[in-house]
């Protein structure tokens, strides 16, 4: 089987095509430990909206629900 890539994953549909299913999933790891910094930096600085966002992409990871893209995006790109 090849390695996954991604948030796409290749599956077989009752006639035996593949089709791709793509994300619907948790969030990743890298985004939850990023969630973790940004929480602690975001909680130095007072900035309420991010400590928001990183506490549903925790609770997300948490509860294996998915979190809201802006969320993610917002935790990603906080240090840029």
């Amino acid at each position: 089987m090849l390695p996954q890539f991604g948030t796409a994953v290749r599956k077989k549909n009752l006639n035996g095509a593949a089709t791709a299913d793509i994300g619907g999933g948790a969030p990743d790891k890298a985004s939850v430990d990023a969630a973790w910094l940004v929480l602690e930096a975001a909680n130095d600085l007072g900035d309420h909206a991010a400590i928001e966002a990183c506490r549903r992409v925790i609770d997300a990871e948490l509860t294996g629900a998915v979190a809201r893209s802006a969320d993610v995006d917002l935790v990603m790109g906080y240090f840029r």
